[in-house]
């Protein structure tokens, strides 16, 4: 019986785990189990995407507003174009906001910071930023410093 018990217990505390395993899984990608709100999307070009990645944070005022769908390469102009997906509950967007590719912390993740303008338009489905700002490559800053460039 007091085997029987203890397999038992294991046998718990196994699964347990698992969970704890699958819940950190889940939080270190990105994903998420509940169901996703409806979004809007909204485009910016950068001259460089930096390390942004699908599914980066996207932040207003330090409040994450979306994700980030998609990245990939303008034809026309040569730049990164980044399809950003905002919460419909934050739909009042106005549309001089500009897009900044930032840092958390001094060797964190990066993710768009949006600052917001002061038009009375707001962003719609499909809309572009008007302007934005890359990522600070810290490599080029050294070597132009060290190149007196």
């Amino acid at each position: 019986m007091t085997q029987r018990t203890s397999e038992i217990t294991v046998g718990l505390f196994m699964v347990a785990g698992f969970a704890a395993l699958l819940m950190l899984a889940l939080q270190v990608s990105g994903l998420s189990l509940k169901p996703t709100s409806d979004t809007y999307t909204v485009y910016a070009d950068f001259n460089d995407a930096g390390s942004l990645s699908p599914r980066g944070k996207v932040a207003m005022a330090g409040v994450s507003v979306g994700r980030i769908r998609d990245i990939s390469l303008n034809q026309k102009t040569f730049q990164a174009r980044v399809a950003i997906e905002i919460e419909s509950k934050y739909d009042g967007i106005p549309a001089d906001s500009s897009a900044v590719i930032r840092t958390s912390g001094l060797l964190g993740d990066q993710y768009i910071d949006i600052s917001v303008g002061a038009d009375e338009a707001s962003l719609a489905d499909g809309d572009s930023f008007f302007e934005t700002q890359s990522a600070m490559n810290l490599e080029r800053l050294i070597t132009n410093f060290a190149s007196g460039r």
